[in-house]
């Protein structure tokens, strides 16, 4: 008893900290706990530098579906439509890629995303369609849209079909100098992150190679990355994300002021259908395919928005919730004898036995139990398996959404007038 009484005063004592001090204590634990498990299940690559790429290249796409989830969901209309707008930024995206280049094609692949996320805005904001019918539309319709545009134009390509295009030139890479070796003018710099890997110090050589994955990266995934802090900086300090959150939040207020609530509403729509464009179009460049295929977006759409609920609609959270659900896609491209998702299967009963004793303090006894349950079935599951089927890894994401939304549901808060239709001169509901 005396144990658990300090934990729970080292928690309040947690809850005291700055925001910034908090993340990284819980980035420190987890690291912890990889570290820990990495040793216990006999693998290396949990946090090696070449599963930290896989995840930084997984996880774009799914921000940048998140990211378009939450400008759109901000301004009170959920945007279900995200993956087929995700698959109009593959066309359009290997179209222009072909045609014009790489850089003309990420463009072009945003205008293809920004014309789903305007159907979607006619279609809610001005015809009051409701949302969810919309997004499933733009789903239904994207797919066959873009079949038939490669029946008519990829066919007549060298090396394109009906189902794919010719391959894509990249965009570039950028390797920073210092952290990750990269060079200044003709002088290549220290790879200090590698070094500091190469040394086999606990805990902070898997850190350093955990974060040597994030020093060399295309222009294009820093440019995706750059939109986290962007997005923050318009939507909580400027004046247009000022009156988009008051879409969200309560648009009759916001009329009352004198501001044109349908204008405001396309813009944060139009902002999605770009972003989850840029996200169709990151897709289909080098750093995961460099070609079209039919059906290549495998629900990353849907994925992002998890991440958005993950998130709490929230910049930040959606990246950190991108990162996550990319991470398992990332080590199973390299983990052909499953030891490595096993090993994630440990890393689930560490996590769900930390929430179990979270929720035992707020006295949600129920929660509790599913939580101890749900940790001793992933410790007999991990102890009686030498390895795991592919489908684990492919359902994971969805698991930690519904984990998520069955012991923290409480915390989560999305914008009050999320998905309610909304008339000048009228009400919300």
């Amino acid at each position: 008893m005396n144990s658990v009484r300090k934990y729970f005063k080292i928690i309040e004592k947690v809850r005291a900290l700055p925001a910034w001090a908090t993340w990284m204590m819980w980035a420190t634990l987890g690291m912890l706990v990889l570290t820990l498990v990495q040793e216990l299940s006999d693998t290396s690559q949990l946090t090696d530098v070449v599963s930290s790429q896989g995840m930084i290249r997984w996880s774009v796409p799914i921000m940048l579906a998140g990211l378009g989830g939450l400008f759109a969901e901000r301004v009170g209309v959920i945007n279900i439509g995200l993956e087929g707008i995700m698959i109009l930024g593959t066309w359009f995206g290997a179209w222009g890629a072909v045609n014009y280049g790489p850089w003309a094609g990420m463009l072009i692949g945003i205008l293809g995303g920004a014309v789903g996320g305007l159907i979607h805005a006619i279609a809610t904001v001005s015809f009051g369609v409701d949302h969810i019918i919309s997004g499933v539309a733009i789903n239904l319709t994207a797919p066959g849209l873009t079949r038939y545009l490669s029946s008519h134009i990829f066919v007549n390509y060298d090396g394109g079909s009906i189902s794919q295009s010719p391959r894509v030139g990249k965009v570039g890479d950028f390797t920073f100098p210092f952290l990750a070796g990269g060079n200044i003018g003709s002088w290549q710099t220290p790879d200090l992150l590698g070094w500091t890997a190469d040394q086999n110090w606990f805990l902070i050589s898997e850190t350093t190679a955990l974060l040597r994955g994030a020093g060399s990266m295309s222009i294009a995934s820093i440019i995706a990355f750059a939109l986290v802090p962007i997005s923050v900086w318009i939507l909580w300090r400027t004046r247009l994300g000022l009156r988009l959150r008051i879409c969200g939040e309560h648009p009759l207020s916001g009329e009352s002021q004198g501001i044109n609530i349908y204008r405001y509403k396309y813009y944060g729509v139009l902002a999605s259908g770009m972003l989850a464009g840029f996200g169709g179009a990151f897709i289909v460049t080098p750093e995961l395919s460099g070609v079209y295929l039919e059906g290549q977006t495998q629900g990353r759409g849907f994925i992002g928005l998890g991440a958005l609920i993950f998130g709490n609609w929230k910049p930040g959270g959606v990246m950190t919730g991108s990162l996550l659900f990319g991470y398992p896609f990332g080590l199973s491209l390299r983990d052909l004898d499953g030891v490595a998702s096993r090993a994630l299967m440990l890393v689930g009963v560490f996590a769900l036995v930390g929430v179990t004793v979270w929720t035992l303090k707020k006295g949600r006894r129920t929660d509790a139990a599913l939580a101890g349950v749900l940790s001793i079935a992933a410790a007999v599951w991990y102890s009686t398996s030498q390895t795991v089927p592919k489908w684990w890894i492919s359902i994971l994401p969805y698991v930690i959404v519904l984990l998520v939304l069955v012991f923290f549901s409480q915390k989560l808060r999305m914008p009050q007038a999320n998905g309610s239709p909304y008339r000048k001169g009228g009400h919300s509901n």
